[in-house]
């Protein structure tokens, strides 16, 4: 959210190319889980973690990604979908967009790094419910091109540090005040769950993982 407002402001000009890796170990069962099963779940790591980092990419910079060059993998897990995928899109405006969603990252790992005209801002982290992603902080760096000897390649960064995670409640809030009549929904709407569901589609297709079994 705090992310989402500075973008809005417009301080950091126009939006460059952003970068995002969504990665988890796994577990000692891992092969057993039904989200690694396409005929329940639909498919693997990237339906299952990569599509929130998609949600957000579309979120931030508000573009629609035709061009799409993707690889899906089975690396090491004994499972029929994907333990890896990777993604480079790229928006009718040129904005490009890169995604590494992972089993197979060992610690679990969760940045999404996005480049401007002015500077940069970084989501490092999230309050999942395990705390195994945690911490998670918001990183703001301005870049220096004046200051060559102090700041050239390592701008001043202001970080913010964040300790609860009320989405949940704040989504519900909404959803309730929606059916309420109070106000309508703002954020995640069903034409952005069908969009990035298109998006995982298609980054699946270009892929040719489950074409090829």
């Amino acid at each position: 959210m705090e992310a989402k407002k500075i973008i809005d402001s417009g301080s950091m000009g126009k939006l460059l190319w952003l970068r995002g890796i969504y990665g988890k170990a796994g577990s000692i069962d891992y092969h057993k889980n039904w989200r690694n099963y396409k005929e329940y779940s639909g498919g693997g790591i990237l339906i299952d973690q990569g599509i929130h980092m998609l949600d957000l990419m579309r979120y931030f910079s508000n573009q629609t990604f035709n061009q799409i060059s993707s690889f899906v993998t089975t690396s090491f897990w004994d499972i029929e979908a994907e333990d890896n995928a990777f993604a480079i899109m790229q928006s009718d405006k040129k904005v490009t967009a890169m995604l590494h969603s992972s089993a197979t990252q060992w610690k679990h790992k969760f940045l999404l790094e996005m480049c401007f005209e002015e500077g940069y801002i970084n989501l490092d982290g999230i309050l999942s419910g395990t705390r195994s992603y945690a911490p998670e902080k918001l990183i703001i760096g301005k870049r220096e091109f004046e200051d060559i000897t102090f700041a050239m390649g390592k701008p001043k960064e202001t970080a913010i540090w964040f300790e609860n995670d009320d989405s949940w409640q704040l989504e519900i809030d909404e959803f309730i005040n929606a059916i309420l009549g109070k106000s309508i929904i703002k954020n995640g709407t069903s034409k952005d769950a069908i969009e990035t569901l298109q998006l995982v589609e298609k980054i699946y297709e270009n892929s040719g993982f489950y074409s090829d079994k």
